[in-house]
């Protein structure tokens, strides 16, 4: 992960504190489980070393064959996005304590994004097949 910063963050309520080493970019996903979700589209950073103070805080709902949902179990704040096999872990943006120093760079499920809105940032924007490749480390077949 280049330009690695450690950030912390938790919930609204406070029952769940984080840290962890993120890079210095965001990813915001449209997919529909997504934007049900966070009630818009889901800020995501990558994360690595994730440490959790009360891992019992957390409730998790495994929403597709791949992925998972992390919330805090006491306030509902979406936390976490992550593989189910552990091979990828996404803080949401907006549980930071600071998120300054991240930059806006990637968008994905373009496919799945509602007309109603569109971001003026210059990014990457990857449909769900290209952006589920990547995660499996596949080819994607247009779709």
């Amino acid at each position: 992960m280049a330009d690695v910063l450690v950030k912390t963050g938790g919930c609204l309520c406070g029952a769940v504190r984080f840290s962890a080493k993120v890079g210095a970019h965001m990813d915001v996903c449209h997919c529909g489980m997504c934007r049900r979700w966070s009630g818009g589209v889901f800020m995501g950073v990558p994360v690595e070393d994730l440490k959790i103070e009360d891992e019992a805080a957390l409730g998790v709902y495994r929403s597709s064959d791949y992925g998972e949902r992390v919330f805090c179990k006491s306030c509902g704040s979406s936390l976490f996005w992550r593989m189910q096999d552990g091979s990828a872990v996404v803080a949401s943006l907006q549980a930071f304590d600071d998120p300054s120093g991240i930059v806006f760079a990637e968008e994905i499920f373009v496919d799945d994004k509602p007309a109603t809105y569109d971001f003026a940032n210059d990014t990457a924007k990857l449909t769900g097949a290209e952006f589920i490749a990547r995660m499996s480390g596949q080819e994607a077949s247009g779709g």
